[in-house]
């Protein structure tokens, strides 16, 4: 008979110091179930009500889309930061009325963006995309413009 010993130990104690970045998406306005904050947040000691709570506030501007939101943690302290993608931003531009989630499925975005809007929204998503100048920029929106449903106007 063989004996075998196991050394079990604990894992290394969190540094409350140490800034952690946690991406979250969530939708603009609502405060998001407990439940699905609290795995990304527990570890770092974060209660996660009052996340949700912070990021509803701060996702006041996005009322009814779904927006990445960036946790900055340190310290137990977490910054909130809404970092939009350039559907959520067409979508935006679109002005469309807020609609219940859990029982209009499957809408179609049919409405109409001034190219001048277009141009904004690039400028805007100019340090995320990989593209080399603003008009590899403005084709990747009007590319997710196209894909959304909705038409670009004044393209001169």
């Amino acid at each position: 008979e063989r004996i075998f010993f196991f050394f079990y130990r604990m894992p290394p104690k969190f540094d409350s110091s140490s800034v952690s970045i946690i991406f979250i998406r969530t939708i603009g306005g609502e405060v998001g179930s407990v439940s699905s904050l609290a795995p990304k947040l527990g570890p770092l000691g974060l209660a996660p009500k009052k996340i949700g709570e912070q990021l509803c506030e701060a996702t006041t501007d996005w009322e009814g889309l779904k927006v990445v939101c960036k946790l900055t943690v340190q310290n137990r302290q977490a910054v909130v930061q809404v970092v939009p993608s350039s559907s959520v931003l067409i979508l935006k531009a679109l002005k469309e009325p807020r609609r219940d989630r859990k029982k209009v499925k499957n809408i179609k975005h049919e409405g109409q963006i001034p190219f001048q809007d277009i141009i904004k929204i690039a400028k805007i998503m100019r340090k995320k995309s990989s593209s080399i100048d603003l008009k590899g920029v403005i084709r990747e929106v009007l590319g997710t413009a196209n894909s959304i449903g909705c038409q670009v106007t004044n393209i001169n």
